[in-house]
C-alpha cells in the first residue's frame, strides 16, 4: 500500500473513533491554507546579527550548554579533528558514522587508527559521527531531521556524539531553520498540501543530554549522549569577510 493510502486508512480510523467524518470543504480549505502559508513566529533580536556574529553566538551557546566546538578550515580537516578529539578525551578509536555522502567523501583513510562502521548506532557504540542539516545561533541548537543518510539512533545511543556542521548552514533563528528545511525537502511524487514533506522526525539538539530531576543535581547523559562535540567547517565566505 502506498504511503498516501496508509495515511488515509489511519485518518479514517481516527475519525471513526471520534465519531467524525471528513472536514467540511470550507474548514479543509482553511487548514490547507494555514499549512501552506507557514506563518513565521517572532524573530528574537539576539539572532539578528551579521554572519560572523551569528557564528560566534552559535559557538557561545553550544559551549554554554556543555558542548564543545572545534573550527576547521575545510572538510578535509574533519578526520584529523575527530581523531584528535577522541585522543584528548581518552575515547576509543572505534566509531559509527552516518552514511551521509559528505561524510563518506572525507579522507578518513589518512587516519588509519580510526575504525569506522557506517550505518545505524547500536547500544554498544561509544562514539557516533553525524552530519547536521542546519544549526540555530539563537540557542546553539543542531537540527537533525531523520533520513536514510542521517539515522536517528546516532543521536540517541552513543555516549559521545560528534556532529559535523558547515558554517554556511548556521542560521540566526528557529524560523530560518524551518524555512530551510521546507525549501529543501520536496516530494515530487506525493506532495503534501504544504508543497513539500517533512521527515518522520526532526531532532533539535542543544548540548549533551542532561537532567536535574533528582535532588536538582545536574547529570549529563541522562537520556542520550553525555558529550556533544561539533566540528564546524568554516565554509561561509560572508562570515569570513564580515
Amino acid at each position: 500500500m502506498s504511503p498516501a493510502g496508509s495515511r488515509a486508512l489511519i485518518l479514517a480510523a481516527i475519525r471513526r473513533n471520534l465519531g467524525r467524518g471528513p472536514l467540511p470543504a470550507d474548514q479543509a480549505a482553511l487548514l490547507h491554507a494555514r499549512l501552506g502559508a507557514h506563518p513565521r513566529g517572532p524573530i528574537p533580536a539576539r539572532s539578528r546579527l551579521s554572519r560572523a556574529g551569528q557564528l560566534a553566538l552559535f559557538v557561545r551557546n553550544v559551549e554554554k550548554e556543555y558542548g564543545t566546538v572545534i573550527r576547521v578550515s575545510d572538510p578535509t580537516a574533519v578526520p584529523a579533528a575527530v581523531a584528535d578529539y577522541l585522543a584528548q578525551q581518552n575515547l576509543p578509536s572505534e566509531l559509527v558514522m552516518a552514511p551521509h555522502p559528505e561524510l563518506e567523501a572525507l579522507p578518513w583513510a589518512e587516519r588509519p587508527l580510526l575504525h569506522i562502521r557506517t550505518g545505524r548506532a547500536e547500544a554498544s557504540d561509544v562514539v557516533s559521527v553525524q552530519q547536521a542539516f542546519a544549526a540555530v545561533a539563537e540557542t546553539g541548537t543542531l537540527m537533525l531531521p531523520s533520513a536514510p543518510e542521517r539515522p536517528t539512533t546516532l543521536n540517541l545511543l552513543a555516549e559521545t556524539a560528534i556532529v559535523v556542521l558547515r558554517a554556511s548552514r548556521v542560521v540566526g533563528a528557529y524560523e530560518d531553520a524551518w524555512d530551510l528545511l521546507r525549501a529543501e525537502r520536496r516530494d515530487p511524487v506525493t506532495p503534501a498540501p504544504t508543497g513539500g514533506f517533512m521527515p518522520r522526525n526532526v531532532m533539535l539538539v542543544t548540548g549533551p543530554s542532561r537532567s536535574a530531576d533528582i535532588e536538582q543535581s545536574l547529570e549529563l547523559g541522562a537520556h542520550g549522549p553525555r558529550r556533544l562535540h561539533v566540528v564546524l567547517i568554516d565554509d561561509d565566505e560572508a562570515a569570513s569577510a564580515a
